[in-house]
């Protein structure tokens, strides 16, 4: 089937695709970019039919493809969900791929009401959509981020902790009885040693990024060599979706950019200050 593309949702992982970061072996270019995309069926084949059923020219839909940065894309019917109309094409172009590291994650570590979390990375996509599934849960959260983000994570109910010198000592003073899981999506030496002293057991942290740690004994989730996860993440637009179009998950979109600035776009998210999701406007 074919989608109009109306948004693509920009990632760091777009940016490894192409710096060597796993791999360089000529045999896997030409390397096409994008691996999510919010718009409009424009042609299907027989029967196509998506985990929500039934696909249809005209409806309006979120998928995961291979090449996104384009005005259309092909898919297999399989990747495609429908998008609620409540939720704004850059929203829903960005949101799925981030969630599903986030549910992923909150998912392994399955705390309970009352007990507590600490993300690091808080204020990132990713991040900040685990800090608002886990405060629904009941899970009393502490995220680590800049300053200038304090007060976004404050908003969605987690208290701020700043990063660097003394990291270990503010987190133990933010978490007087004691943390009961760590999610990772800084990839810091910093984050992982003082989530280290924190927990009882390595396995208690999960990391999406800090896979030069992999002898920590911690779990890694994504990329290559962790934890695909991938019956959970297949599923995870279920309760996303819903969600952002109740408003009770907001993705914060940092900036907007046409196609033909694809690159600006991956220098501001490469930059690791994006301010919230980066998405291209074909």
């Amino acid at each position: 089937m074919t989608i109009e593309v109306r948004a693509a949702g920009v990632n760091p992982f777009d940016t490894k695709v192409y710096s060597g970061a796993f791999g360089t072996d000529p045999a896997n270019l030409p390397i096409s970019l994008g691996v999510e995309v919010a718009g409009v069926v424009s042609a299907v084949g027989e029967d196509a039919t998506g985990p929500a059923g039934p696909l249809n020219v005209g409806d309006e839909v979120v998928a995961r493809t291979s090449g996104g940065y384009a005005t259309a894309v092909t898919v297999k019917a399989g990747v495609v969900v429908p998008k609620p109309v409540e939720v704004s094409w850059e929203v829903a172009s960005g949101l799925l791929a981030a969630g599903r590291t986030a549910v992923h994650a909150l998912t392994l570590l399955d705390l309970k009401e009352g007990q507590t979390l600490v993300v690091h990375g808080a204020s990132g996509a990713v991040g900040i959509l685990a800090v608002q599934l886990a405060v629904a849960a009941g899970v009393e959260v502490i995220g680590t981020a800049g300053d200038a983000r304090h007060e976004l994570l404050r908003r969605h109910g987690a208290v701020p902790v700043a990063y660097g010198d003394g990291l270990l000592g503010r987190l133990r003073e933010a978490a007087p009885s004691g943390v009961d899981g760590v999610f990772d999506v800084a990839g810091t030496d910093e984050a992982i040693d003082a989530s280290l002293e924190l927990v009882s057991a390595p396995a208690q942290i999960v990391s999406a990024v800090a896979f030069g740690r992999a002898d920590a004994g911690i779990r890694l989730i994504g990329g290559l060599g962790g934890d695909p996860g991938t019956e959970i993440r297949d599923e995870a637009w279920r309760t996303l979706l819903p969600l952002a179009a109740q408003g009770r998950l907001e993705l914060p979109i940092g900036r907007t950019f046409p196609l033909s600035e694809a690159a600006a776009a991956h220098e501001l998210v490469a930059s690791g200050h994006p301010g919230g999701k980066v998405v291209l406007l074909p």
